[in-house]
């Protein structure tokens, strides 16, 4: 693992993908903030160190909430871009995430079943117990790792992927997130972070069919290093 200028922290690279720690605060790709997108910066990372002439390919493959860190995977090729699609589609690229939430669940692990649906004139995602029109049914396995003072983190394991899925589930579960006031923590972290981050990837490498399975360091801040 290394960071450079950018304060890229790679994980994994070869010539068919590229995997690095996302900080809280980078956007994925491009959109209408004209932020400069992570992957602008994974892709003069790959032109400098390759001193490669012209455009650099990258596909974008997930992504992550602005306010979320955590690994996050880039095909350098169509074709692995192309593989890792179906494999995420067939749910072959397992993803674990670590929360920080206020207070702590009475059940020490426990599976979450709800509907979402999402609004987007506010980017936003609503809970409900039963299917309405236009929700989507969601479902995610939580396990308390670690209890703080007056956080616990959680370990969560996503069955679906839904928009905003584990921030609106938790919350409406009686766990905020740490820093998240968009569903209902009290207050936002100085740096406009929340405590969510995608700590764990583990899948079959498209190409060269090796199991990959990599951690991505969490955040340097102090309710963060209480938890490692």
């Amino acid at each position: 693992m290394h960071s450079n200028k950018d304060n890229l922290q790679v994980l994994f690279e070869d010539n068919h993908i590229i995997i690095v720690n996302k900080r809280s605060g980078d956007i994925t790709q491009g959109d209408k903030t004209g932020d400069k997108p992570l992957s602008d910066v994974v892709k003069n990372y790959i032109k400098t160190k390759f001193n490669k002439p012209g455009n650099v390919y990258l596909g974008v493959v997930h992504r992550l909430d602005r306010p979320t860190s955590g690994v996050i995977i880039f095909a350098r090729t169509s074709k692995a871009l192309e593989r890792l699609n179906k494999m995420l589609r067939e749910k072959k690229i397992n993803k674990t995430y670590w929360a920080i939430v206020k207070g702590c669940p009475k059940k020490e692990k426990d599976t979450l079943i709800n509907f979402l649906k999402k609004n987007p004139k506010n980017n936003k995602s609503s809970v409900y117990q039963h299917e309405i029109s236009g929700s989507k049914r969601a479902v995610l396995h939580y396990q308390v790792i670690k209890k703080l003072d007056n956080y616990s983190l959680l370990e969560i394991d996503l069955e679906t992927g839904r928009h905003h899925q584990i921030r609106t589930q938790l919350s409406a579960f009686g766990f905020p997130i740490k820093g998240d006031l968009k569903y209902g923590f009290n207050r936002s972290n100085k740096d406009g972070s929340i405590h969510l981050h995608a700590r764990k990837i583990e899948f079959i490498h498209p190409v060269s069919k090796e199991q990959i399975s990599l951690i991505a360091p969490t955040p340097n801040d102090v309710i963060w290093n209480a938890c490692n």
